[in-house]
């Protein structure tokens, strides 16, 4: 047990020197402080603050995290580094995501604790450096080579290079006098300088998207040579028609021939040279004129530049002050053609290019102007398509239309003239439809009405001017009652019938009844035998024969009643 002990206790005693010290050093080293990172392109400098410079032997090594890595990984050439800074490259092809930076502070195995943890982000933090200059120099001129900050494998502005624009500041080098030309590009000219005199210049590059601004170049300077001795072509303006450019220029000299050559726009902003790029305009080369002309289809939507060269014999001119070409500006709109047809209460408008004229390759926008032909009151609109349909309109009247072309773009508003003006009559709508139909529906029921009541009247007119005929109104009486219907077309075997009827009565009664139905009947006969002799024949054998009966009966009913 003792002998443990004893082991143990020198255990202890030989680790003490290596967990000490170590204690000791935490406690004597301190943490960087301030930290910053300057960034130039794609230089980054990573700067701190420490308060044990004066301790000897000290080093510094720092860490960094991205979003893509968890783990915090060493920092390329920031391990064990002896000042207060070192330098770096980008961590990551994007510029745009976070980076968190540790340091701390070591001594032999020794070393403090980590400081504050920094975080940035290199594209905003990062200043544009100055571009690299190349100058050509003429004899009235210098032509300025211009390549973008950073190396040719940038990666802090691989997506802004088309981007940049460059300020120059020019002087004589025997002036004090500054001139400064804003905007130029990579193989512009500084046209009007004398011959050989020494300019100075220097140039910064901008990105105006962010608002950044470069730190100038190094100052370059140039001689220009002795003044040639013939003069490039001076004053070139551009015109157009509807078919083509012409281009026109000054120049003094006689017996001299031209040349025209033409350079996309958009080539001078892209990186490195593009001088061999210029292009021979056809029709435009050995020409004496001190014009040419070539067709507008040659040249698409864009801008371009245009020069001219002179030449005499072996002489040749440098290449004339460029001239810069927007096919935007000249471009020249032809008059719409406007037609109409009538659709109900509505017009169909249709706009198309006039005949024969160059098809525009810019998207237009049409003025329309309406109005009643019987009115000063117009209607204006604009339409972007080519037809559409004006509507609720007065049916069966006459509109005209007319109207022009216009393009507008970013830099330029063009427009046409005013087309010829067309006019056309609507046709009857469908409320003109429903009209109609009504008025046929309403004279129909009144021609109804109409034949009803003269029906009416028709039956009435006929009923008192043309009565029917009907028989007496002492027969129509007894006609009237169902019994005595066919009292003339009466029967024996009727009467014998109605005799029956009463024969359980006096028969004194039925005599005086028989008798006074005979005397009634005879009455009746001699009144309408005046009117016919039909009747009266009738009567008179019906009447016989009906005495003949009734002396039948008084002559049984003595049997009867016994």
């Amino acid at each position: 047990m003792l002998a443990l002990l004893s082991a143990t206790t020198l255990a202890l005693v030989a680790g003490a020197p290596w967990v000490l010290p170590a204690a000791a050093g935490e406690k004597n080293l301190q943490p960087p402080e301030n930290i910053e990172v300057y960034i130039t392109d794609d230089n980054f400098t990573l700067k701190w603050n420490s308060r044990i410079e004066t301790v000897e032997n000290v080093t510094f090594s720092a860490v960094y995290q991205t979003p893509e890595v968890d783990d915090w990984m060493k920092l390329p050439g920031c391990q064990h580094i002896v000042v207060n800074k070192c330098h770096f490259s980008p961590l990551s092809s994007d510029v745009y995501e976070e980076v968190k930076l540790q340091i701390r502070a070591e001594k032999g195995n020794d070393s403090s604790s980590w400081s504050e943890v920094y975080s940035f982000i290199p594209f905003e933090e990062a200043q544009i450096g100055p571009p690299k200059v190349h100058l050509e120099a003429e004899d009235k001129a210098i032509t300025i080579h211009i390549s973008p900050p950073g190396t040719v494998d940038n990666v802090m502005w691989s997506l802004d290079v088309s981007a940049f624009t460059y300020s120059l500041v020019m002087w004589k080098n025997s002036s004090n006098v500054e001139e400064r030309i804003e905007t130029v590009h990579p193989g512009d000219k500084i046209y009007k300088l004398s011959p050989e005199t020494t300019y100075c210049l220097k140039v910064r590059a901008k990105l105006l998207l962010y608002n950044k601004n470069g730190s100038y170049s190094p100052v370059y300077c140039i001689n220009t040579t002795a003044e040639n001795k013939l003069p490039p072509p001076e004053n070139l303006e551009i015109s157009a028609d509807n078919e083509n450019y012409i281009l026109k220029w000054d120049y003094a000299y006689v017996n001299a021939t031209f040349q025209v050559q033409w350079f996309h726009g958009f080539l001078k902003i892209i990186r490195g040279t593009n001088l061999h790029k210029w292009q021979q305009i056809p029709n435009c080369e050995h020409i004496k004129t001190t014009y040419c002309i070539f067709p507008r289809k040659r040249l698409s939507k864009g801008i371009y530049y245009l020069r001219v060269q002179a030449s005499n014999g072996n002489s040749t001119s440098f290449w004339s002050e460029e001239k810069k070409l927007n096919t935007g500006i000249y471009i020249v709109i032809p008059p719409p053609v406007i037609s109409m047809k009538s659709i109900n209460d509505s017009l169909r408008v249709y706009v198309s290019a006039a005949e024969g004229s160059v098809k525009q390759p810019y998207p237009l926008i049409y003025e329309i102007i309406f109005w009643e032909n019987s009115s000063n009151v117009e209607r204006k609109f604009l339409k972007e398509k080519n037809d559409f349909t004006i509507d609720n309109l007065q049916p069966l009247t006459v509109y005209c239309v007319k109207g022009r072309a216009h393009f507008v773009g970013e830099q330029l508003n063009k427009s046409s003239i005013f087309s010829n003006t067309v006019c056309e009559k609507t046709k009857p709508g469908n409320s003109y439809k429903i009209w109609v139909i009504a008025g046929i529906c309403i004279a129909g029921v009144f021609i109804l009405f109409t034949m009803y009541v003269m029906k009416t009247l028709l039956r009435c007119f006929n009923y008192v001017f043309f009565p029917s005929l009907k028989p007496p109104c002492n027969i129509d009486k007894y006609l009237s009652e169902q019994p005595l219907k066919n009292l003339l077309l009466l029967t024996s075997e009727e009467q014998i019938e109605r005799c029956f009827i009463i024969e359980n009565t006096n028969t004194n009664t039925i005599m005086k009844e028989t008798n006074q139905i005979d005397e009634d009947h005879k009455k009746y006969n001699s009144q309408t035998s005046q009117d016919s002799g039909n009747y009266s024949n009738e009567d008179e054998n019906s009447g016989s024969k009906t005495n003949e009966e009734l002396l039948q009966l008084e002559t049984e009913s003595p049997e009867m009643n016994s």
